[in-house]
C-alpha cells in the first residue's frame, strides 16, 4: 500500500519559523540585558566625561582682571578745598600726557565749590594739581601736574563701537576714601540717553554698573580696559534700581582738549527770559497756557531789545515748542538743542502765538548772558 507524504512539508516549515521567532526574541532579551549590565555596573566613565566638561567651562570663566589692570592706576581720588577747606571728593583719571605735564578729566560739579584740588594715586601719592579749566554745561573739569614722574594714562575708547549689552565696568571712590577704586560691573543699557540735569540735558551711555556717590568724574570702561564715557550720574528714586549715567568720552575728550588749548567756549544767546509751560499754570500766565492747549514749551517772559531774539520777532507771551523740528518740551531741552548750534549759525524757531504756529529764523550770536 502506497503512502502519501503531500501534508508533510508544509508541516516542517511552520515549525521552522516558529524556532527563527522564538530565537529572535531570545537574541532581543539577552541583548537588553547585557546593555542593562553595561549601563549599571560601567556608568563611571559617561559620569567623569559629563563633569570634566563643567569643569571647563568654570575655568575659562576669567571675568576682567586685565581690562582693569590697564586702566587702575590711571585713576585717582579728587579732593576739593575751598580756602583750605574741605568741600567734596570724587574720582578722575590721568588721560593724556604731553612733556612733563599730565592732563586729569574729572566732572565739573566735583570741583565746582572749590579753588584748589589735590589727587591720590592708588599708590597713596597726594599729588597737587592745577585747576586748567572747565565747562559747566558739558560737566567737564581739567586738571594738570607738571612732573618728572611717570603715571598710567588711561586708554580712549571709541562709542562708535560700542553695542547695547556690551560689557562696562567702573573704578571710582564711592562714600569716601575708604572704598576707593572700587570696581563695578555691569553692560552698556541704553546710548544717546537725554538725562535733564537741573536746568539743562546731557547725552549720556546707561549702564547698570553700580554708580555710587563719589564715583563722579570715574572712568566707565569697556571690556578691553579702554575709557568710553566719564560716569557722571544716576537716577535715584522709589523703583529705580542700576540706572547710572556716564559722559560719552568723545564729547568729554572734545572740551578738554579745547580747555587745554586755551579756546574760549562761547554758548550762544539770543536775548530772552523763559519760563517752562509745565511750571506755569498757576501764574499770570494760565489763560494763555489753557488757551493754547499746550502741556509742554516755554514761554518768553521777556525779549532783550536789539537781541537775537528781538531781530528774529520772537515776542514776549510766545511758546516756544520747537527748534530746527526737534521738539522743545521745557527750557532744558530748548538750551540743549541751542547749544548743538554754534555763534553765526541760523536755526528755525517754532513759536506759538495767538493760535497759529510761525517759524522763525534766528541767527545766533556770543553777546551777553542771558539764554
Amino acid at each position: 500500500m502506497e503512502e502519501n507524504f503531500n501534508n508533510v512539508e508544509p508541516i516542517n516549515n511552520k515549525n521552522n519559523w516558529s524556532k527563527k521567532i522564538i530565537s529572535y526574541i531570545v537574541v532581543f532579551f539577552v541583548g537588553c540585558i547585557i546593555m542593562y549590565a553595561i549601563i549599571y555596573f560601567f556608568p563611571v566613565t559617561l559620569t567623569e566625561s559629563v563633569t570634566r566638561e563643567e569643569r571647563n567651562v568654570t575655568i575659562t570663566d576669567t571675568g576682567i582682571a586685565e581690562a582693569v589692570a590697564k586702566v587702575y592706576d590711571a585713576v585717582v581720588v579728587v579732593s576739593t578745598y575751598n580756602n583750605n577747606t574741605y568741600v567734596a571728593s570724587g574720582t578722575g583719571f590721568v588721560y593724556r600726557h604731553d612733556g612733563d605735564t599730565y592732563y586729569l578729566l574729572t566732572n565739573y560739579h566735583v570741583i565746582e565749590d572749590g579753588n584748589h584740588v589735590t589727587v591720590t594715586f592708588t599708590n597713596g601719592s597726594v599729588v597737587e594739581t592745577e585747576i586748567i579749566g572747565h565747562d559747566e554745561y558739558a560737566d567737564i573739569a581739567v586738571l594738570a601736574i607738571e612732573t618728572d614722574e611717570e603715571y598710567t594714562v588711561a586708554e580712549i575708547g571709541n562709542n562708535d563701537e560700542t553695542r547695547i549689552g556690551d560689557t562696562t565696568f567702573a573704578v571710582g571712590a564711592p562714600l569716601d576714601s575708604a572704598y576707593s577704586w572700587t570696581v563695578t560691573r555691569g553692560i552698556v543699557s541704553g546710548k544717546d540717553r537725554l538725562v535733564e540735569v537741573s536746568d539743562y540735558i546731557m547725552k549720556t551711555i546707561q549702564t547698570d554698573a553700580a554708580i555710587n556717590s563719589g564715583n563722579s568724574g570715574g572712568p566707565l570702561c569697556n571690556a578691553n580696559g579702554e575709557v568710553i564715557g566719564i560716569t557722571s550720574l544716576k537716577l535715584i528714586n522709589d523703583g529705580v534700581e542700576g540706572m547710572g549715567f556716564a559722559i560719552p568720552i568723545e564729547d568729554a575728550v572734545e572740551k578738554a582738549d579745547q580747555i587745554i588749548d586755551g579756546e574760549v567756549i562761547v554758548y550762544p544767546v539770543i536775548g530772552v527770559e523763559m519760563l517752562d509751560v509745565s511750571r506755569a499754570y498757576y501764574s499770570q500766565y494760565y489763560s494763555l497756557i489753557r488757551n493754547s492747549g499746550l502741556d509742554s514749551g516755554v514761554i518768553i517772559t521777556n525779549v532783550t531789545r536789539g537781541s537775537a531774539a528781538d531781530e528774529a520777532g520772537i515776542e514776549a507771551n510766545d511758546i516756544i515748542v520747537a527748534i530746527n523740528d526737534e521738539e522743545v518740551i521745557n527750557g532744558a531741552y530748548f538750551r540743549y538743542y541751542l547749544y548743538q548750534h554754534s555763534v553765526g549759525d541760523t536755526v528755525t524757531i517754532t513759536v506759538y502765538r495767538n493760535g497759529d504756529r510761525i517759524d522763525l529764523n534766528l541767527t545766533l550770536n556770543g553777546d551777553g548772558q542771558a539764554l
